[in-house]
């Protein structure tokens, strides 16, 4: 199959109980591709955010495509937390997982490094220790009475992105958002949607290849053009506020989630 594919096509790659990595929303995020994979109806998904989400994974919990979730937090800025995260976390239907920026990036770098771990500091004393057995407190073996946090490497089955561009070859352009670097390289698989194709590869242009993912990490490239909307895409298009404040209203009931979901998930309607 071509790596460049019509977006349910790519989605496709996405099945029940994968384990899903996802920027927060100022690096790119698939809402487009979010948005298909409710429509297909796919259930048992393993969310990790890296380190932050808001819209996308409070979509994903109300639609009940995840069986669990790792996240330092789910919040719609100075809206508030996401209304369907808070309601599932409430009432137990979530497994959730609380984690920090700093390890999430360590444990998605260590699966990057192909290591089994990383050690890092600024969880000890913390009551995150309590929660998370999987964190273990070590004696630093280079040092004496040194206790340092190692965490365990997290290598998912599929990081999940949108982009500005992308050539034919399936090589993806992402500036300057390393982040999206270190989930391509940690995961088994990347889909990624973005706002256009490119001739030419990527890789040869002297100016454009060290900002470009190249296409073995990529599983598939869709065009979705917005495909970030209602969040911000950099410079190419502010956050849809209104209809974010629309959500909010909506969400804070789960009859008014499913009235959300028929008007802007399943009538796939544009922004």
């Amino acid at each position: 199959m071509d790596i460049v594919r019509p977006l349910e096509a790519a989605v496709a790659a996405i099945g029940d109980g994968m384990t899903i990595v996802v920027p927060p929303d100022y690096s790119g995020v698939a809402m487009e591709a979010t948005r298909a994979l409710i429509r297909r109806d796919v259930k048992g998904l393993r969310l990790l955010t890296l380190p932050t989400s808001s819209l996308q994974a409070d979509l994903l919990i109300g639609a009940g495509a995840l069986a669990e979730i790792e996240t330092s937090a789910v919040a719609m800025g100075e809206l508030g937390p996401g209304p369907r995260f808070a309601a599932a976390a409430k009432a137990g239907t979530l497994a959730i997982k609380d984690a920090t920026c700093p390890v999430l990036h360590a444990a998605l770098q260590a699966s990057e490094k192909g290591v089994p771990f990383l050690p890092l500091r600024g969880v000890i004393g913390s009551d995150l220790l309590k929660v998370r057995p999987d964190w273990k407190v070590i004696d630093n073996p280079l040092g004496e009475n040194d206790p340092i946090l190692i965490v365990p490497a997290i290598r998912p089955d599929v990081a999940l992105f949108h982009a500005p561009f992308a050539d034919r070859h399936g090589n993806v352009w992402v500036g300057r958002r390393r982040e999206l670097f270190t989930m391509a390289h940690a995961s088994t698989k990347s889909v990624v949607t973005v706002e256009e194709i490119r001739d030419g590869n990527l890789l040869e242009d002297e100016m454009l290849a060290g900002s470009t993912i190249p296409a073995f990490y990529v599983e598939a490239v869709a065009v979705a053009t917005k495909g970030a909307w209602p969040l911000k895409f950099g410079a190419r298009y502010r956050e849809d506020a209104a209809h974010i404040q629309e959500y909010m209203r909506l969400a804070a009931t789960e009859e008014g989630f499913r009235t959300y979901l028929e008007r802007y998930v399943f009538e796939r309607r544009a922004a």
